[in-house]
């Protein structure tokens, strides 16, 4: 379990390119031409965990946990299946907000801005990461959106980002009674995935 420091705005956050620079060199814990994992270390905080492809799935959680390469928990086991089930050669775990809490009522209560931006230059790069056609996004939070009132923001900037790179939304499973997309810890390892209009959701739910 995860449990925040204390507010991220107390951390020296380290820029993704940095970060992302550092994790393409070798590593004692890990295969770096299967894994990618932004930071290479454990922190406070994660831009980036998923495997090596040329036709990634992108999964957007609210805010990234414990796991770590080889060291999946079940949401990250359950993407990866249904990835896999879906055609795509391997999946990116993406989250709205890049601080580590398991409960996610331990997130900063605002916004880190420096964070936030950081967050958005690491989703820029993957989606740059799909060597064929649209990149693919699978919208994967579930109630916890209601969390924080910057996450409707976040999450903005983040649909900015994809209508750049021509990105196609998805969905898997139920949508919930509040309009949410579905949680992965549930779905099938056959689900599979739906179009999801995320601009409407945007201004329809939240």
């Amino acid at each position: 379990m995860h449990i925040p420091s204390g507010e991220s705005q107390s951390l020296i956050i380290e820029s993704f390119a940095d970060a992302h620079a550092a994790a393409l060199q070798p590593q004692p814990d890990y295969d770096v031409t299967k894994w990618l994992y932004v930071p290479h270390h454990y922190a406070d905080y994660r831009y980036i965990l998923g495997t090596t492809g040329k036709q990634p799935l992108i999964c957007i959680g609210i805010n990234p946990s414990t796991a770590a390469p080889d060291d999946l928990d079940n949401t990250l086991k359950s993407v990866e299946r249904i990835a896999h089930h879906n055609g795509f050669d391997s999946f990116i775990m993406f989250n709205v907000y890049a601080q580590r809490a398991t409960r996610p009522d331990d997130m900063d209560l605002v916004c880190n801005t420096k964070l936030h931006l950081e967050n958005m230059e690491a989703f820029d790069y993957v989606l740059s990461l799909q060597k064929e056609g649209a990149p693919a996004i699978w919208a994967a939070w579930g109630n916890l959106v209601e969390k924080r009132g910057y996450l409707k923001d976040c999450l903005k900037d983040m649909m900015r980002l994809g209508t750049q790179h021509g990105a196609q939304w998805y969905t898997s499973g139920a949508i919930s009674k509040k309009g949410h997309p579905h949680h992965p810890l549930y779905l099938r390892k056959d689900s599979v995935l739906d179009p999801f209009d995320i601009a409407a959701y945007l201004d329809r739910v939240l």
